[in-house]
């Protein structure tokens, strides 16, 4: 096993796909996310774990420790992409965790707890809109107010568990027991340039932002093309101007705050728009400095449009809180990526979102950072160092051997990391 192989099966998962043309897509319960659970599952045989699906369709893998039946420390991450995806976002982190579950298998050593991978089906949302669906079934959390969700062809989310062979009513039976888990590890690519821009491979997650996500309504008067601009109320040009406060504002407010979104009433070339819905996603590096930065923001946007006569609505969609990765599991890390000669581990927080954010209900949860070209992710233009992922293997063994050895000093106790 190598880096050459973890990156041959990145490559190999990437031909599962609902697209043609060499572009990648593989959604939830779908045929290519049954094709993808059956390749990573036969990995997993070929490590020597004991593989089974679970009721939420995660794919999942198992190496008894000294005796069996001990808790285990999971390793993953997810096997489902966006549209027009990279290959790597996900999928390279449960590659590594394989490789990381084969190694220990051919030490013939015993871990003082079991092992476990996951390859979670579902953490885009890419198909139903509600994200993180398989690590949250697998953490207990699932929300029964998802089933009547469907995707664009109108297929609800409980009857697309059934068309994949799963029992809706049986989800629960996905829910792992906290005493039965002492903590969850995850490498990923990082979806972001600093790495690359620090001339580093590897870094450690300090926190995964919360975000915070808005429907904005401006609302003015609908009037002809033809109407002087002294008289009018366009919320349009409102919403337009809010955009811009918002990418001028932001970076001082120390947040990240995107609209993705922006639709006009009545929407015709020749009248001056009534209405205006506009999305705001907002994240940062905690809950207080995000909620801070969106009462900024939403004040300014309410002062312009006060200027131009407009009035503001605005509807809370989604709130996710900040997770603080665990201590411990960082120093773990941290001094198994100083091991490999990258120096002294840098860390960084994740704008973006990942299965541990709904591990950290179940479990300490700790991560790690790869290298990735230029920072792009969700596109084909993804792309690591065969070099930066042969550390990044080196290190994730490193972090459970080095658990491990703390662990079993606790002689089966409550891992005290």
């Amino acid at each position: 096993m190598s880096a050459r192989t973890v990156l041959e099966r990145c490559d190999e998962l990437a031909l599962v796909s609902a697209l043609p043309d060499g572009y990648i897509e593989r959604t939830y319960l779908t045929v290519e996310h049954k094709a993808a659970n059956a390749l990573a599952a036969q990995w997993m045989t070929e490590a020597g774990l004991a593989t089974w699906q679970d009721a939420a369709g995660n794919v999942c893998g198992r190496l008894e420790g000294e005796r069996p039946g001990l808790p285990a420390l999971l390793l993953g991450s997810h096997l489902d992409t966006v549209p027009q995806a990279g290959r790597y976002d996900g999928i390279l982190g449960v590659m590594i965790a394989i490789d990381v579950a084969a190694r220990i298998t051919a030490s013939g050593g015993r871990l003082p707890f079991a092992l476990e991978l996951v390859g979670f089906g579902d953490e885009e949302g890419s198909r139903f809109g509600a994200t993180l669906l398989g690590s949250r079934a697998l953490a207990g959390t699932w929300d029964s107010r998802w089933w009547p969700l469907a995707d664009a062809d109108g297929v609800s989310l409980r009857e697309a568990y059934a068309a994949f062979g799963l029992d809706p009513d049986a989800v629960g039976r996905a829910a792992r027991r906290t005493g039965d888990v002492i903590g969850y590890l995850e490498a990923h690519i990082e979806q972001g340039p600093v790495l690359e821009e620090r001339g580093r491979a590897l870094g450690i997650v300090t926190s995964i932002a919360g975000a915070r996500r808005m429907l904005i309504t401006v609302t003015g008067r609908a009037a002809h093309a033809g109407t002087r601009y002294s008289l009018r109320r366009d919320a349009l040009a409102g919403a337009a101007e809010a955009i811009l406060a918002v990418e001028s504002l932001a970076p001082d407010l120390g947040v990240i705050a995107t609209v993705g979104r922006l639709a006009a009433q009545p929407g015709a070339v020749n009248v001056v728009a009534g209405c205006a819905t506009l999305s705001l996603d907002l994240r940062a590096a905690s809950d207080e400095v995000r909620d801070a930065g969106l009462e900024a923001l939403l004040a300014e946007i309410e002062k312009i449009c006060a200027r131009r006569g407009l009035s503001v609505g605005v509807e809370q969609t989604h709130v996710a809180e900040t997770v603080h990765c665990d201590e411990a599991l960082k120093a773990a890390l941290a001094a198994a990526v100083a091991s490999t000669g990258d120096g002294d581990p840098l860390e960084l927080f994740s704008p973006p979102g990942h299965d541990a954010m709904a591990l950290a209900s179940l479990t300490r949860v700790g991560m790690l950072f790869i290298r990735c070209a230029g920072g792009v992710s969700h596109h084909p233009e993804e792309s690591v160092l065969a070099a930066d992922v042969a550390l990044a293997i080196d290190a994730m063994h490193t972090a459970v051997l080095g658990l491990a050895e703390r662990y079993g000093n606790e002689r089966y106790g409550k891992l005290s990391i």
